[in-house]
């Protein structure tokens, strides 16, 4: 199996605190690999870092054998690297499509400063539909942003991320603030992703987790302490001491 993603190494300290202490990591193209671990572990800054928004201290980040641990963001992001976040990032007063077709445009490397928005190209608002009608959308495209609910602006990022043509999704607790029936259908969802996109998911809704992930790893502490199909996590006694069982 191919690794995307190779993290050697990697560690971040915030004065006294080490958020992540020495991560090693492999996410292999094609699976989803969940990180989960108790609040505080240092999940999202072990995201931040991947993503380009936080400089680890030490160690190394690679993203298909190219070494990225000093990239920015945005050049990450023109390599295939996209981050949901726990708070959604959207221009409310912009509609929908605007926003994905936004997406496409910063992809193509076209400019922002263009006369016309970028839905008004004919090519790029159909492919800023064909996301919306992935995420099941479309019917919501000329709606203003602000008036769609939570659960479809967690499905929006899913569409703007699918835009930019990330091959490397993380995604930083997309469940966040779900219901039932919201959570239901971003797990649908999630689930035929998994056969275009490699997913690095962390996720505290550990049904979503065991229903998504092919691997998972669990970060206490800010260190790894198990790596696993799902019934291994499950089966391990470490784990189940330091997480799962607080669950």
């Amino acid at each position: 199996m191919t690794a995307i993603l190779t993290i050697s190494g990697l560690e971040k300290r915030f004065g006294g605190v080490l958020a992540t202490d020495h991560v090693d990591l492999d996410v292999v193209k094609g699976e989803c690999h969940a990180i989960i671990g108790p609040n505080g572990a240092g999940k999202s800054t072990l995201i931040a870092q991947l993503s380009g928004t936080v400089v680890p201290d030490r160690g190394s980040i690679r993203l298909n054998g190219r070494d990225i641990t000093r990239e920015a963001a945005y050049k990450r992001a023109r390599l295939g690297v996209t981050r949901s976040f726990q708070i959604t990032s959207l221009v409310m007063p912009m509609s929908v499509i605007d926003n994905v077709a936004l997406a496409v445009q910063a992809r193509e490397g076209h400019s922002f400063k263009l006369v016309r928005p970028a839905r008004s190209i004919s090519r790029i608002r159909q492919e800023a539909l064909a996301r919306l009608a992935e995420v099941g959308l479309a019917e919501r495209a000329d709606a203003p942003t602000v008036i769609l609910s939570h659960g479809e602006h967690r499905l929006m990022e899913i569409a703007i991320a699918l835009a930019s043509g990330a091959e490397l999704m993380l995604l930083d607790e997309p469940m966040a603030g779900l219901g039932p029936t919201e959570s239901a259908r971003m797990v649908e969802l999630l689930s035929r992703l998994k056969s275009t996109r490699t997913i690095l998911l962390v996720e505290h809704d550990m049904d979503a987790v065991f229903a998504l992930a092919d691997r998972i790893s669990v970060l206490v502490y800010g260190r790894i302490i198990a790596t696993g199909t799902p019934d291994e996590i499950r089966g391990n006694a470490e784990v189940r001491h330091a997480y799962l069982g607080e669950e």
